[in-house]
């Protein structure tokens, strides 16, 4: 099994998949130990001290004025997590609670939270072991950290709460822990604050969404292609010189991409001097670069941000020190404890707001072009538009409906994906008697992304299916019969009719195909025959 190594510098999105989706187990690095006990030390400093120090000897929120007696902080720390867990509604997904607790991880990894060593080795315990806490749907505004879904998984590091194991049981914490051969934490100063107060949730499903919308623009870069290959539509428009009058990046690597599937396509040279009757495409076919690439630029910005936010060390009161080096430096010599003068500070980097700008942003992406798909794929099922294809591409247009109710899922889900494209990032609710008066609302956004995702995941699907019936019915009738598709177009055929979507026939329960369809594109199965064929795409 792959170890992903946590240290004090920033994990990458490699590590963040691997944990997340493929269990990797997780180790902490021999640097990022030393980072931890050298701010543990500031902790132990101030908790000793008379003077208040916000998170250690003092109450949270608005209740900070209030400072603590030293006998009472091990309970301050223990209620904290109890009533901050309090998540509501179904269970959040096993990758996104993976994912969040490795972010987790990685802040206190840092050495600027003041956690002990027990502690962080006890989250990467709970990793390697498969353990995930529960963490319900409701719960986080998105500031002052992800609150609700952090503090279920610091309640299971206290060997309370509801876990599933790694084989997916449900069980108490208590249980699995023990199974396991762990023993709970019993938290200290700060440590309550310190697992609790970041933006890890939200970020961690910016990450997930990423990686699936780099995958899933060059799907749809594939399903359009089949789709102007089977409308005979013409190709001209997306060569090089063209692209190059407006150089937006993402533009020209969807074109390059759409140009390298329909190489080699015998349909497409069936017409390709037919300039009278292929003078322009409906815009769906002949934009579909323009929002395709806009589409990709908007995720590598979304990805700037997420890359920053990963090396980011994402706590209220932070651990800062008075010398020169950023994370990791080299303490300098002569300080008691080994390191340099610490001190506590209170900062607002907890806030989501640059997280959740970018998940809004892309939730309207994926409405977009899971719009263009859509209307790509109406284009064949109607007799006016489709170049002498059956209607709904049905063997027996009457008697039977072919695709129609298949389009008729693309829209319902392209509606749903429009409502969902409405900014989350905009509201925000005051909270704690006021004291968090403003909220980012960031970890909404990264539901209703993950939500589009699937949608989008499902329209590109079905858009596939539709192309591919059409392709095969261009290549089997009428003035084009005997021609052959492209040799990347063609694996997608063989592809889906190998796992029984698609053919042309007579009606038949179509909805197992569509499950079957949305899961070869899910899984990267349509992509990898492709490239099989032609090599990687953009």
């Amino acid at each position: 099994m792959e170890t992903v190594r946590v240290g004090v510098g920033p994990v990458s999105v490699d590590d963040v998949l691997a944990v997340a989706r493929s269990d990797a187990s997780v180790e902490l690095t021999d640097d990022a130990l030393a980072a931890i006990d050298r701010a543990r030390a500031v902790v132990e400093e101030l908790a000793a001290a008379p003077i208040p120090a916000y998170g250690i000897s003092t109450g949270f929120g608005a209740l900070a004025t209030r400072h603590i007696p030293a006998e009472l902080r091990e309970q301050l720390q223990r209620s904290l997590i109890r009533s901050h867990a309090a998540g509501s509604g179904p269970e959040v997904e096993r990758e996104v609670v993976r994912g969040l607790m490795l972010l987790r991880l990685s802040t206190l990894a840092t050495g600027h939270t003041g956690v002990r060593r027990e502690t962080a080795q006890m989250m990467a315990s709970l990793l390697s072991a498969g353990i995930t806490p529960v963490v319900r749907e409701y719960g986080s505004l998105g500031c002052s950290g992800d609150l609700a879904p952090l503090a279920h998984c610091a309640l299971v590091l206290m060997g309370e709460g509801d876990v599933r194991d790694a084989g997916g049981t449900l069980m108490p914490a208590a249980d699995a822990l023990a199974a396991a051969g762990l023993s709970p934490v019993q938290l200290g100063a700060k440590e309550g604050l310190a697992l609790i107060n970041g933006t890890d949730g939200m970020l961690a499903m910016l990450v997930l969404a990423i990686a699936d919308l780099r995958r899933l623009l060059r799907t749809a870069d594939i399903s359009a292609a089949m789709s102007v290959e089977a409308q005979m539509g013409t190709d001209r428009v997306f060569a090089a010189d063209l692209q190059e009058l407006r150089p937006q990046v993402g533009q020209g690597l969807s074109a390059s991409n759409l140009t390298r599937v329909l190489a080699g396509s015998g349909v497409m040279a069936s017409h390709r001097e037919d300039r009278f009757h292929r003078v322009q495409d409906a815009y769906s076919l002949r934009c579909s670069p323009q929002v395709h690439g806009a589409a990709r630029d908007t995720v590598d910005h979304a990805a700037n941000v997420a890359g920053r936010e990963l090396a980011s060390a994402i706590d209220n009161p932070v651990i800062v020190f008075d010398e020169v080096g950023g994370l990791g430096a080299e303490p300098p010599s002569g300080v008691p404890g080994g390191g340099a003068p610490g001190r506590v500070e209170s900062n607002g980097n907890f806030h989501g707001a640059p997280i959740a700008y970018v998940l809004d942003f892309l939730a309207i992406v994926a409405a977009d072009v899971a719009s263009i798909s859509e209307r790509r794929s109406d284009r064949f099922l109607d007799r006016a538009r489709n170049h002498d294809l059956p209607p709904f591409l049905a063997d027996d247009p009457g008697v039977d409906s072919g695709l129609m109710i298949a389009q008729y899922t693309q829209a319902a889900i392209v509606s749903e994906l429009k409502r969902l494209a409405v900014p989350a990032s905009v509201d925000s609710i005051p909270s704690s008697a006021m004291q968090e008066d403003h909220v980012s609302m960031g970890w909404n956004a990264a539901r209703k992304l993950r939500r589009s995702v699937d949608g989008l995941t499902r329209v590109v699907a079905i858009e596939l299916m539709t192309a591919a019936r059409g392709l095969e019915l261009r290549t089997t009738t009428g003035d084009t019969a005997g021609t052959t598709p492209a040799p990347a177009t063609g694996a997608v055929v063989r592809l889906l009719r190998e796992h029984g979507v698609g053919a042309a026939g007579p009606d038949r329960f179509l909805s197992p195909e569509i499950e079957t369809a949305v899961a070869l594109v899910a899984s990267g199965a349509v992509l990898s025959a492709v490239e099989d064929q032609i090599g990687e795409l953009s």
